[in-house]
Parts: C-alpha cells; sequence; structure tokens
C-alpha cells in the first residue's frame, strides 16, 4: 500500500471518531447548561475548551461561543464540522482503496453539514449533534460491514482506536477534579455512550472508582481505553506481525504494549487515587505513538536537490 494512502486511510478513522467524540461532549454540556441552572457557564465552557485543547477567546465564555468554536469553525480539525471535511478531503484522494458505500456515506455527511448548521441556528444544536452521531454510527458500520479486513482496514481502525484513547483520556482528566459531583460523572458516560451499559455492569448507582474502573479497565466496552488500546495494538500486529530474537522493533507497537500491559496488571482500586498520572501517560502514548507510526508508515526520505555541475 502506498504510504499516501495508508496515511489518508488513518487520518480519516481520526476525523471521524473526532467529530463523534465532540458531538457527544457537546450535547451533553448543552444540556448540562439547560438542566441545572447553578452550574457557571463560563466555567463549565473554559473546562470543554481546555479539555480539547483549544485556546480560550478573551471575554465571558457561553454555550453559543464554545458551540460554534468546537462545531461549526470549518478551519479547525477539532471542530465537528472540520474535522468531518478533513475526512471527506482525505478520503477524495483514496477513493479507490474504499467501498463505494463507505465513500457515498461520507460525501454525502459533508455536503449535509451546511444545511445542518443552519438547522441548528434556527432550532439549537441538538438535533446537529443527534445527526453526527447517526452519520458517524453508519460510516463506522459500512467500514465495518464492507471493507476487506486488509491493510487499509487496519490503518482505519487504527486511527479510530487511537482517537478513542486520547478523547477519552480528555473527558476523564475534565472529571478528574469533580469526584465529589455525581451529576459530573453522570455527563461523563453520556459523552462516552457509557450511561447505559455501566448500569447494566454495575446495577449501582454511579460512583467515581467505577466510573473510571469502566471507561479504563473493561474489557468487553469497546470505547474503554483498555479495549481501544488492545484493538490499536492489534492493528499495528496484522500490519507488521515479524517480531526478532530481542522482541518487537516496531516503536508504536511497543509503546502500545507497555501502555496495555501497564493497565491489564493495576489494581483497580488505585485507578483513582492515580488518575492524574494515568491520563498524562496515556495522553504521552498517544502522541508518541502517532508520530511513530508516521515516521514507520507515512513519512518519505526528503527529495534530492540537484544542483548544476560547476
Amino acid at each position: 500500500m502506498l504510504s499516501r494512502v495508508a496515511e489518508s486511510l488513518y487520518w480519516i478513522g481520526r476525523y471521524v471518531e473526532r467529530a463523534e467524540d465532540t458531538s457527544r461532549l457537546l450535547d451533553v454540556h448543552v444540556h448540562t447548561l439547560i438542566e441545572d441552572p447553578w452550574v457557571d457557564e463560563h466555567i463549565a465552557s473554559r473546562d470543554v475548551l481546555s479539555v480539547m485543547g483549544v485556546p480560550l477567546p478573551d471575554g465571558r465564555l457561553d454555550a453559543r461561543r464554545t458551540t460554534d468554536r468546537l462545531a461549526f469553525d470549518r478551519e479547525d480539525t477539532s471542530s465537528i464540522v472540520g474535522a468531518l471535511s478533513a475526512a471527506r478531503e482525505n478520503a477524495r484522494g483514496v477513493r479507490e482503496a474504499l467501498s463505494s458505500e463507505l465513500w457515498e456515506a461520507l460525501n454525502a455527511t459533508y455536503h449535509a453539514l451546511p444545511a445542518q448548521q443552519a438547522a441548528a441556528e434556527r432550532h439549537g444544536p441538538g438535533g446537529f449533534f443527534r445527526y453526527v452521531r447517526e452519520r458517524a454510527a453508519f460510516i463506522g458500520g459500512l467500514l465495518d460491514g464492507t471493507m476487506p479486513r486488509d491493510d487499509g482496514w487496519r490503518f482505519l481502525v487504527l486511527g479510530r482506536s487511537l482517537e478513542r484513547v486520547d478523547m477519552t483520556a480528555r473527558l476523564l482528566w475534565a472529571r478528574g477534579q469533580q469526584r465529589g459531583a455525581s451529576s459530573g460523572w453522570i455527563g461523563l458516560l453520556k459523552s462516552c455512550s457509557a450511561h447505559e451499559a455501566y448500569l447494566r455492569t454495575y446495577r449501582t448507582a454511579v460512583e467515581p472508582e467505577k466510573v473510571v474502573e469502566f471507561l479504563v479497565l473493561d474489557r468487553l466496552f469497546p470505547r474503554s481505553v483498555y479495549a481501544a488500546l488492545a484493538q490499536a495494538e492489534t492493528c499495528l500486529m496484522e500490519l507488521d506481525p515479524t517480531a526478532g530474537r530481542v522482541g518487537v522493533d516496531d516503536m508504536a507497537r511497543r509503546l502500545l504494549g507497555r501502555a496495555r500491559t501497564d493497565l491489564e496488571f493495576r489494581v483497580s482500586s488505585d485507578l483513582l487515587r492515580e488518575l492524574p498520572f494515568l491520563l498524562d501517560m496515556l495522553q504521552t502514548t498517544c502522541a508518541e505513538v502517532g508520530s511513530a507510526v508516521a515516521g514507520r508508515y507515512f513519512h518519505h526520505t526528503a527529495a534530492l536537490a540537484w544542483t548544476a555541475e560547476r
């Protein structure tokens, strides 16, 4: 597979996952402000922007400014519209590597964004967030149902899995400072589409320790950090299954293996106490894995600079 094609597929997976997770985060944020009049809108909006790594603008923040920045900014791939636009642009250049159904889904989603944004400005952003979640689920279904399990599929799933780890770590970081606020932990579960799965698993009230355990260590929930790390590691192993006498020489796979092993043998009761260190490690790992994947599979040697002979 050409490195150009692999890189585009990898980023399609990341951008679609980023758009979906951002829509979930913003939907919970807006509903929290509507349902709880005691929440300080400026502080809550500042926390959301900080979680997403967006520079804080001047002046007082509110739900409208936050939504405009994280949902409708076409120039920034950290926003929903920006991420979906970038996913479509990457897909346009590698249509031969995608199923026709997957390409059409990405293309139709992109072209429907202006109308969905206009509807959100008239009736509120709830419908827009629901549209993004439904389209992301549709695209994910087509990815799993119409793509052969070849290297192209592996790069798509690798990107999706790494973005999922990063976004879940960002959400946990934001809520880690609100240990006594039950509503904040419920909102976190809803942001990860994990509230119902959590209740079915534990059959008890929402408790911070159990929420962290579920979102970090659960082997069966596909959006947990452990499950996403294991999926990404499997993709890398299938891309290059060879290993030498001294182990794996793929730095990205080594980094993922270390992070997964650390979680696999971590004591659940220590998770909440060690959460800041753990989340910092996970985000650092995601950044390093992204760089290692790019260096191994995507980056080309520099073009030769020809000079005239003298």
